[in-house]
């Protein structure tokens, strides 16, 4: 074999190992239990969202002149007033495309908003990477000195820096992690449309049942 004919054998055996490197890994396609837990999570952090529930009947819409009846996926209440969700993937917007636009946008004939959630707003970053990160601190054991440390300074500061907050931790090795996991207890608020960084802002969140003369 000529020398020529050895070095163009090497370049098409190198072009087509760089072809192979380049190629990347066909990602798993997002499915709709996918999407649901991660819209749940987000409706867990934000405390705006006073209740989530499975609404138990149909919802009616007048679309086109049609009278369409719906049993949406969600039902959210934000400052008392309803709206109600479907969790789609991206599949259910290429088969029902049409259906997708006419309920999209529209208001129930009880005068409830329908909006549609898709793969786009639920993981829109930064939210979806600030919710994993807080999510993944949900087992951290606080202990109930950390705990009370944790929320009391909330109660005498008000809102407060992340980085500040996590020094009043004691017991808990990760300070951080003992904030955020009190985030999703529930006690404390996040911004999560913004990155976990030291100012990040954390502030209490008041339950339902915080009022000390409820029983």
């Amino acid at each position: 074999m000529s020398a020529q004919a050895i070095l163009d054998l090497s370049s098409r055996r190198s072009s087509r190992s760089g072809s192979r490197r380049g190629q990347k890994s066909p990602q798993a396609p997002v499915t709709r239990n996918g999407l649901v837990a991660d819209f749940l999570a987000i409706c867990e952090l934000d405390p705006d969202v006073e209740a989530l529930r499975a609404p138990a009947d149909p919802a009616r819409f007048d679309i086109g002149g049609k009278d369409i009846t719906h049993i949406a996926d969600f039902e959210i209440v934000r400052d008392g007033a309803s709206t109600l969700v479907d969790i789609v993937t991206d599949d259910d917007l290429m088969k029902h495309p049409l259906r997708a636009a006419a309920i999209h946008g529209s208001t129930s004939a009880d005068g409830r908003p329908f909006s549609l959630e898709t793969v786009s707003s639920i993981r829109a970053e930064p939210r979806f990477t600030t919710v994993r990160l807080i999510m993944a601190c949900k087992r951290t054991p606080v202990t109930a000195g950390d705990r009370v440390r944790i929320l009391h300074q909330l109660d005498e500061c008000g809102a407060m820096r992340l980085v500040d907050c996590a020094s009043a931790v004691m017991n808990t090795a990760d300070g951080v992690a003992a904030v955020l996991a009190l985030a999703c207890e529930g006690l404390v608020a996040v911004d999560i449309g913004r990155p976990i960084l030291p100012e990040t802002q954390v502030r209490r969140r008041r339950l339902p049942y915080s009022d000390p003369f409820a029983f």
